[in-house]
């Protein structure tokens, strides 16, 4: 929305002095989506979509379960003498209530009120599971197989597959990396050769990475030979990480091209083409037509023979007398010359009118 301006009339109308307002942006645009042919309409998939709406809730979900969490340990610092361990799970969140007996109020109170935490997260955990299963579902029925993936599973395939939309959009691996916030920025210095972190990029995306990468360092898989191939090169900690994220980056930009050629595969009928069938017929708008009713694939071979020629009175037409159709004539190749030897009445005609 545009600011009042004085005089009247200069600042919603883009008629004040040149300067930056939303009319000339928007003509900008439009001049811009006018001159290049090469921009990417945009396209809602319901799929992707649903996927996006199963994503958004379970990460608020997430944070809502890690808020109780939070609160429940503040309770237990004040229940629990000396404090209390930070926990992951409400069952040990309620092994641990289970030995607390305050004779207070206020402990009573804080019991109470830990008790009810448990309740919260219980119920957060049982949708969280839920939620899980319908997310895998969800992503199985694209035809995706980023769950192959070791560390990628049901919520970080469907955010993929939720955030990134058409892999087409992307021209190679390094642009996905830069989207992804993977890619490394250059900071060198003269001859001091040295990358930072990239804060860009999409973080959605770079967290789902950052997890994957570290749940392939747990497990003896490619990953983790990568991750000490790096930091035998002499990479820190940290960078040789990075590097793990970057090439997880590249790994899932292949697997998503992979599954998009895959799907297009399938849609396509088969003569290659999206759309076509078994049933279809190219010879009539009829789906099936029978053999004597399609069209003939060219002109139909003529069944009168041609006028006579009145410059070569030998050639035959409609006003000379038809000739005789031979039996059969043998071929004989000798080495020297082909001659034709007659099987009928009238070759002695033919090799007459020959010599002559």
């Amino acid at each position: 929305m545009c600011r009042p301006s004085w005089p009247p009339g200069r600042g919603c109308s883009g008629t004040g002095q040149g300067r930056k307002t939303d009319p000339a942006d928007a003509h900008a645009i439009v001049m811009v989506a006018l001159r290049d042919k090469g921009l990417r309409e945009v396209s809602a998939n319901p799929e992707l979509t649903v996927l996006r709406l199963l994503c958004d809730r379970r990460d608020e979900l997430s944070k809502a379960r890690a808020q109780a969490l939070n609160r429940m340990h503040r309770l237990f610092l004040e229940l629990v003498p000396g404090g209390a361990p930070v926990k992951k799970s409400a069952s040990q969140y309620k092994a641990l209530l289970a030995t607390v007996r305050p004779r207070d109020a206020a402990g009573k109170m804080r019991r109470r009120m830990a008790a009810e935490e448990l309740a919260d997260i219980d119920r957060i955990d049982a949708r969280l599971k839920s939620m899980k299963a319908e997310l895998k579902d969800a992503v199985l029925a694209t035809g995706s197989t980023l769950m192959e993936i070791h560390g990628i599973g049901p919520a970080g395939a469907a955010r993929i597959l939720a955030d990134v939309g058409d892999v087409a959009r992307f021209p190679d691996r390094g642009h996905f990396a830069s989207w992804t916030g993977t890619a490394p920025i250059d900071a060198s210095s003269g001859q001091h050769i040295r990358h930072r972190l990239s804060r860009a990029g999409n973080r959605r995306l770079n967290h789902v990475l950052y997890m994957a990468g570290f749940v392939q360092l747990r497990n003896d898989t490619p990953g983790r030979r990568y991750y000490r191939r790096r930091l035998a090169d002499g990479k820190t900690p940290m960078e040789a990480l990075r590097c793990l994220r970057r090439r997880l980056s590249d790994v899932v930009y292949r697997q998503l091209v992979q599954d998009a050629a895959a799907r297009a595969l399938r849609e396509a009928g088969p003569g290659g083409h999206s759309g076509a069938s078994v049933s279809s017929s190219a010879a009539d708008l009829t789906p099936v037509i029978g053999s004597s009713d399609q069209p003939l694939p060219g002109p139909a071979q003529p069944t009168l023979l041609p006028p006579a020629d009145p410059g070569n009175p030998d050639r035959p037409g409609t006003g000379a007398h038809p000739r005789r159709r031979a039996g059969g004539v043998n071929v004989e190749r000798p080495a020297g010359r082909t001659t034709l030897t007659p099987t009928s009445a009238a070759a002695p005609l033919q090799a007459s009118r020959t010599a002559s």
